[in-house]
């Protein structure tokens, strides 16, 4: 997939905005709705959805998704200096992801009390054995991200 510019990441609520856009896209095939990107030098070379349903792979969450298709993009599995936004906290693979990637910074729309493995129920992210530490940004469009989720989850219920 071709590379889209974005705003500089002073404004991270544009590259939520896209990642929210995806977490739509999850809803509609059914998957639970999070979605990401991944930003390297204000473009955006990564973008990913859940699927791990339609993908028949457990490991088809949304930032991993991206990661991939960044590095595919990069043509390396390091993503120094890049961003990852998404708009739920993640889970204890894909923060686990995060920090093999070498990805800089996390930037995620709302906490996941559940699963998220980054504030909520644990923090995977400062671990002290970890080799790489990922700078954390949370709350950017929460209100939004909760949105999705909560709604995807009155239509199933």
């Amino acid at each position: 997939m071709a590379a889209m510019s974005t705003t500089p990441p002073c404004d991270p609520a544009a590259p939520m905005r896209e990642a929210l856009r995806l977490a739509a896209v999850a809803a509609t095939y059914g998957e639970v709705p999070v979605g990401a990107v991944v930003v390297l030098d204000e473009v955006i070379v990564g973008r990913g959805y859940n699927r791990p349903i339609t993908g028949i792979d457990p490991t088809a969450h949304a930032e991993v998704v991206a990661l991939r298709q960044a590095a595919a993009y990069t043509g390396n599995y390091r993503l120094t200096g890049a961003s990852l936004y998404v708009t739920i906290e993640p889970c204890t693979m894909c923060a686990g992801a995060l920090v093999h990637a070498r990805i800089a910074r996390l930037v995620f729309g709302a906490r996941e009390p559940r699963a998220g493995a980054v504030i909520s129920t644990a923090q995977v992210l400062a671990a002290p054995g970890l080799n790489h530490r990922v700078e954390v940004v949370e709350g950017v469009l929460p209100e939004e991200a909760q949105r999705l989720m909560q709604e995807f989850f009155r239509r199933r219920r």
